[in-house]
């Protein structure tokens, strides 16, 4: 396993971590990624720290929480071998106090997640969605209060903006404040809006990302395909709503040319789309979900060999969408480009 810093920061992450999602799995969303339970769970982080992945990442709101006390039990007994995530911010009841990142909401979150996850500390806690009703200096000193008091490690952030990030960023370094070094986000071969401007903030302030949903909400499996109904396995039937859109023949298009790798490597359809994201600029780690040990064992393929520049550009090509304004005249005319090179290559328009 390779491992990356995170960020500008000095902690050093796999190139894979576990996305702990399945883990207790309850409700119309999360009971259809899984229900894997303490035992189960406790089998898939063995396999994991065989292979080398040590970060494993989770979230209050999973389950109502059922997923950080089940990440709990498998990691116990090994804490100091493992790297613990959470996210918190969401809300987590009907109750003014349930969502937010207010001073009051955080300390009670962190508490909270210390306790299902039966630590004493929390590696790297982020913040799983902007908060626009608490003032930044609030949320960065509540942030800070934590790290000072050894509850928290490392701080990071998850489906920011441009703006909001580098806001809570000149707010830190105005205020002394402990730095975001981390940003968990969509990325994946259908799902590119992360390069226009979050890439290059990242490259910028040092925010390693966290990739979120590398396959495309599921549907980058090899089984989603052209004049073909929808498997009738597929979670996609109960929760495509609930995550990233895609077109039908932006998908279909990016499939054919995996197609083609596929035939070229030997590797799976995961596999290659995972690949592709590990050579992406500002990439410290790719969150991968299973549901059994299979499905962990084929997702560990995507690592230890590289794709090689061709079979890059090829994917590019398949993938790459106009920019949305203001972007577009930077990836279409030679004057933009000339005043701005960008710090990485915009996928082409399609």
């Amino acid at each position: 396993m390779e491992y990356r810093r995170l960020g500008a920061s000095g902690l050093k992450v796999p190139a894979l971590s576990f996305g702990a999602g399945t883990f207790g799995g309850q409700g119309p969303l999360f009971g259809a990624w899984g229900n894997t339970d303490a035992q189960e769970a406790r089998r898939l982080v063995d396999i994991c720290l065989d292979a080398g992945i040590t970060m494993f990442d989770t979230a209050d709101v999973y389950s109502s929480g059922a997923s950080e006390e089940v990440l709990g039990e498998a990691i116990k007994g090994r804490r100091d071998q493992v790297i613990v995530s959470t996210k918190t911010s969401l809300p987590m009841g009907d109750g003014p106090g349930d969502a937010g990142s207010s001073r009051s909401r955080l300390i009670t979150a962190c508490e909270d997640a210390l306790r299902r996850l039966g630590t004493d500390y929390i590696d790297l806690f982020q913040l799983h969605a902007f908060d626009a009703g608490t003032p930044i200096e609030e949320v960065l000193s509540t942030l800070d209060d934590l790290v000072r008091a050894g509850k928290v490690r490392y701080l990071g952030i998850s489906n920011f903006s441009g703006w909001q990030a580098m806001k809570s960023l000149a707010s830190a370094e105005r205020y002394g404040h402990p730095r975001y070094v981390a940003h968990q986000v969509y990325y994946s071969l259908i799902g590119r809006d992360y390069e226009w401007e979050l890439m290059p903030l990242g490259l910028d302030q040092g925010l390693g990302a966290l990739v979120w949903s590398p396959l495309g909400w599921g549907r980058l499996t090899g089984k989603v395909r052209r004049g073909q109904p929808l498997p009738t396995n597929s979670r996609l039937h109960h929760t495509a709503d609930y995550g990233p859109p895609v077109e039908d023949e932006h998908l279909y298009r990016v499939v054919d040319a995996l197609d083609e790798i596929v035939q070229e490597t030997g590797k799976s359809i995961p596999q290659i789309a995972i690949n592709w994201l590990l050579q992406r600029p500002t990439v410290s780690s790719v969150i991968i979900g299973a549901r059994d040990e299979n499905q962990l064992r084929q997702n560990l393929g995507a690592v230890g060999w590289t794709l090689t520049p061709e079979q890059m550009a090829k994917l590019d090509a398949a993938s790459g969408k106009t920019a949305p304004y203001p972007y577009f005249p930077y990836q279409r005319q030679e004057g933009f480009a000339r005043l701005n090179p960008p710090a990485v290559a915009p996928p082409p328009a399609a």
